[in-house]
């Protein structure tokens, strides 16, 4: 009985410490993705896959997505070629909760960035453009950042002019890049032995237009 006892305080431990690593590693891995932010621009496309003219910065930011390129790659570090990354909330296993996952792909050029962005609208807040995204899906080489989770949530930062200077939306639009971004996850068993995830707020260091120099 002692033994079984022990053996099961052993194994509650050992999740314990892989679950807080976990936390530990979404959020070193947002902020490495996140520190190598790229600047890229893409052309939009109808869904029919014809040119429509329009641009738009690469970056897609909703409560539960975001799609930008970075030239840290979850699988490969700062090795290799640049990567578009799509982080979304999906079901969990057996739907138990939620996770968290990534999707990468080779950034080789604005070639390959064709097909994500397949329109335009009007943010009806704001009166910005906002750029009309493909569906994020999960794929067998998606990586699980975290799971059985009760929610994720990402808002950004925008800078505004005085007297506001500063306010958070969960949805960008701004012609801009947002000053940071917070990613907030609700845990799903909130065991005080666990490390949950606390709020991490992550400043964007980028400032560059990409389509500056269609403008010169």
């Amino acid at each position: 009985y002692a033994l079984r006892v022990g053996l099961q305080a052993l194994e509650k431990t050992n999740n314990r410490f892989f679950a807080n690593r976990r936390v530990i590693g979404v959020e070193r891995a947002l902020q490495q993705q996140l520190a190598g932010l790229m600047p890229v621009g893409a052309d939009c496309i109808s869904p029919d896959g014809a040119p429509t003219g329009a641009r738009t910065r690469f970056f897609e930011g909703r409560v539960q997505s975001m799609r930008f390129v970075t030239n840290y790659s979850l699988n490969e570090s700062a090795r290799g070629y640049p990567r578009i990354v799509e982080y979304s909330v999906i079901p969990g296993k057996d739907n138990i909760g939620l996770r968290l996952i990534v999707n990468e792909s080779v950034y080789n050029g604005p070639t390959s960035l064709m097909g994500h962005c397949v329109g335009m609208s009007l943010d009806p807040e704001r009166g910005f453009p906002l750029p009309i995204f493909r569906r994020i899906e999960p794929r067998p080489d998606s990586f699980v950042l975290a799971d059985k989770i009760a929610g994720v949530r990402f808002v950004f930062l925008e800078t505004l002019p005085p007297p506001v200077l500063q306010r958070w939306t969960s949805t960008w639009s701004a012609p801009a890049w947002p000053a940071a971004i917070r990613m907030e996850i609700v845990p799903l068993d909130a065991n005080p032995g666990n490390l949950d995830v606390a709020t991490v707020t992550i400043p964007v260091r980028v400032t560059a237009d990409p389509f500056k120099k269609y403008a010169d």
